[in-house]
């Protein structure tokens, strides 16, 4: 059953803009250091992290409390986006029977991401 649907839209070259202005630390703060290690292994890096910050907002869209940013994260299985959660909320969400999908997408200018909230399905 879905419980939440969450989408959010990133303007690429505001990534950028902020990585310019504030660097290795905007990094640290933002981002995992998976989802880091990812974006940085790419020729552009700014799409794929710009789609890792729009997951973060699509998933706190989904969830009833505010989260830092690092408490939620992009990952991949294989070729899949998957989100990954730092340990208290993953046991938050196992213990409530939560499971989420996650879709991601960018062109030119823009990155999307989509989280759907799940209750009672197998694996997600």
């Amino acid at each position: 059953m879905i419980v939440a649907l969450g989408a959010d839209l990133v303007e690429i070259a505001r990534v950028e803009r902020l990585l310019a202005r504030h660097g290795e630390r905007a990094l640290r703060r933002l981002f995992h250091e998976e989802e880091v290690a990812y974006a940085l292994a790419r020729q552009d890096p700014f799409p794929s992290l710009a789609a890792r910050l729009a997951a973060k907002e699509a998933f706190q869209k989904c969830w009833p409390e505010s989260l830092a940013w690092k408490e939620v994260w992009v990952g991949m299985e294989g070729k899949r986006p998957v989100l990954r959660f730092a340990p208290p909320l993953a046991k938050r969400l196992e213990e409530a029977g939560l499971q989420t999908h996650l879709t991601l997408s960018h062109e030119r200018a823009y990155a999307l991401a989509v989280v759907v909230l799940v209750k009672g399905e197998g694996e997600g």
